[in-house]
């Protein structure tokens, strides 16, 4: 199921499909992708474990009524998966239990890099949640991750330095974008900045 499309990009649903399987393992069992993340059970070692993956994104999203997901990147012209975006509720200290504070994220093949596929599906996420009434958006980066630290200063975060207020305590690298919505005020019509 598509959940949006950009010029050059379809975000969709993964799926069960033995090719999507098999592009989950190939992603999520490189080092140069894992490294970066904090995540239990990664980097995979067996290709079973990218149904196990996709079943445990389902699960964690099924309450979201298609607002939040972890959603493939897949590219127009040449069919191929670049890679996941996620937008979703970030998980508190206790990861158990989600916060209100909204986290954009994205997990790219190495073959997909430099291509601009991260921030131009991730700029497609934002947006639809700012739309939606969402005051910010979080990005939050393992220290050195220089390059998603870039894609998150090309979508116009503002880095807000090092905060452990989420998954566990650890410490991140935290980016913010604030949300810009049209005042009613039929006196003054314009964009007011809130925050």
């Amino acid at each position: 199921m598509t959940v949006l499309t950009t010029e050059r990009l379809v975000l969709r649903e993964w799926t069960a499909d033995p090719a999507d399987l098999a592009r989950i393992f190939d992603i999520y069992s490189r080092l140069e992708v894992t490294r970066w993340l904090s995540a239990p059970g990664l980097p995979l070692t067996d290709p079973a474990r990218a149904a196990d993956r996709l079943q445990m994104w389902r699960e964690r999203h099924a309450g979201h009524g298609g607002r939040y997901g972890t959603w493939a990147i897949e590219v127009r012209e040449t069919g191929v998966v670049a890679g996941t975006v996620l937008l979703k509720p970030l998980p508190g200290r206790d990861e158990g239990v989600p916060t209100e504070d909204i986290e954009v994220g994205w997990h790219l093949h190495p073959d997909s890099w430099g291509h601009g596929y991260a921030t131009e599906a991730a700029r497609a996420v934002v947006a639809r949640e700012l739309a939606a009434g969402a005051r910010e958006v979080h990005a939050v980066v393992a220290p050195g991750n220089e390059a998603s630290m870039a894609v998150a200063r090309r979508l116009g975060m503002t880095h807000v330095g090092r905060r452990t207020d989420w998954y566990d305590g650890v410490s991140v690298e935290t980016f913010v974008l604030t949300g810009v919505h049209r005042v009613c005020d039929p006196g003054r019509p314009g964009l007011r900045r809130l925050g």
